[in-house]
């Protein structure tokens, strides 16, 4: 089921058909967390997420993604409002949208990660890993570039 929320000028909506896949690609391919990432990953991450996109008019202007089993875990991922954007508010309505979704409601845990944005995620209960020491991972930060 697609949901709509409207403000302003602005849509946030979570009908795949709608997502610009041009716009998403190339900020994700310049960002410092997918950096030269492929189309195709791009497209299969998509296939396989809760994804909300951003638009003024038929404009796609920002994007978030949530990779979840609808019970237990969601990850928040690929959050972007396009530079030319920010400053109007776009990103916490977004958030806001996020986290009040309906399938996203009663998850035990729901993660993110970010290099400078844990102000704004602050303001929705994010904080730090109260547990790191439970916490592993494989990192590869390098692997787009390494395929390129």
């Amino acid at each position: 089921m697609n949901i709509e929320y409207k403000r302003g000028g602005y849509l946030i909506s979570t009908d795949k058909l709608k997502l610009d896949l041009d716009v998403i690609h190339s900020f994700l391919a310049t960002s410092y967390w997918a950096e030269n990432i492929p189309r195709q990953v791009v497209e299969r991450a998509i296939e396989h997420s809760l994804c909300f996109g951003v638009y003024e008019g038929d404009k796609q202007v920002g994007f978030a993604r949530v990779v979840s089993d609808y019970a237990t875990f969601a990850y928040i991922a690929d959050v972007f409002i396009l530079e030319s954007y920010r400053g109007k508010g776009l990103s916490k309505w977004l958030m806001e949208r996020i986290m009040a979704h309906p399938d996203l409601q009663g998850l035990r845990r729901c993660l993110l990660a970010t290099r400078d944005a844990h102000e704004l995620y602050r303001k929705y209960g994010f904080e730090g890993v109260r547990n790191p020491e439970r916490f592993m991972e494989i990192s590869n930060p390098d692997i787009y570039k390494q395929q390129a």
